[in-house]
């Protein structure tokens, strides 16, 4: 049976003559290419690992495909197991070589107790003015502080690699079942005191966050790489969800050869 591919691009960043070639190299190798995300085999990201969160979320998070990262450049992402430098390696690969997939997680979030977002990689939650944002945390229904700083973020295994790693967070297994906690610039002093470290919950545990209303009403809320200004935040809560997307899994390009080649 013939595979389809939908090629997700930003339109600013790739030409309609290199849209073209693609195109005609997928059609040569017996490919064929749907303007349809939500019907193709394959959905191909053109960009570095910021489209390729965008690509996700604009295609629904989809489980019954594998998505696949191709950078523009040599600059290989978290994401991106191709270049748009050597585009026939793609085709070439998905036609003759040994192709597997890794499932990568995702988390829910929910915003006032309303219908919830997936992320693939984290939410952050930010004071929006020149203020320390206070937050009660909770763990299903346990309480276990009053957080105060510039926010927190949590994060997927996955996403353990991004924002969270540059706050020294630690980086996880996607293996895992399992999500993450981290402060920002967090507050301590004789008169506030946080955990002050990374925080590892088990997929089966719910993340609660409530906003003391004390001026910071309005923060700002990241989900992946986009950031939403809501007014009247009260409360967020996020938990594993049994979804996963799928990438492409070459030989001897696993999650940690990935880690190696984006860090090291």
């Amino acid at each position: 049976m013939t595979s389809s591919i939908y090629f997700y691009y930003k339109k600013d960043h790739v030409t309609k003559e290199t849209l073209e070639l693609l195109e005609k190299l997928a059609i040569s190798y017996q490919f064929v290419v749907t303007k349809k995300s939500n019907v193709a085999d394959y959905i191909i990201c053109l960009g570095d690992d910021g489209v390729f969160l965008q690509s996700v979320r604009n295609t629904g998070f989809r489980e019954n495909c594998t998505y696949i990262g191709m950078s523009l450049t040599n600059a290989h992402g978290l994401y991106n197991d191709f270049s748009l430098e050597e585009p026939e390696t793609l085709f070439q690969t998905l036609t003759f070589a040994p192709v597997e997939t890794e499932q990568f997680p995702l988390v829910d979030v929910s915003i006032n107790d309303e219908v919830p977002f997936y992320c693939l990689n984290e939410v952050s939650i930010r004071s929006s003015i020149i203020k320390t944002i206070a937050i009660e945390v909770y763990i299903d229904n346990l309480y276990l502080e009053r957080f105060r700083g510039d926010g927190l973020i949590v994060s997927t295994p996955s996403g353990s690699t991004a924002y969270n790693k540059s706050l020294n967070g630690a980086i996880l297994d996607p293996t895992m079942p399992c999500f993450q906690m981290t402060e920002i610039a967090s507050l301590n002093n004789n008169d506030y005191r946080t955990l002050g470290t990374s925080l590892v919950l088990s997929h089966n545990k719910k993340l609660r966050l409530e906003i003391i209303q004390d001026g910071n009403d309005h923060p700002i809320i990241g989900l992946d790489n986009e950031a939403y200004a809501i007014r009247n935040i009260n409360n967020i809560s996020v938990q594993m969800t049994n979804k996963f997307i799928h990438l492409i899994k070459l030989p001897n390009n696993n999650y940690w050869e990935r880690i190696k080649r984006t860090f090291l």
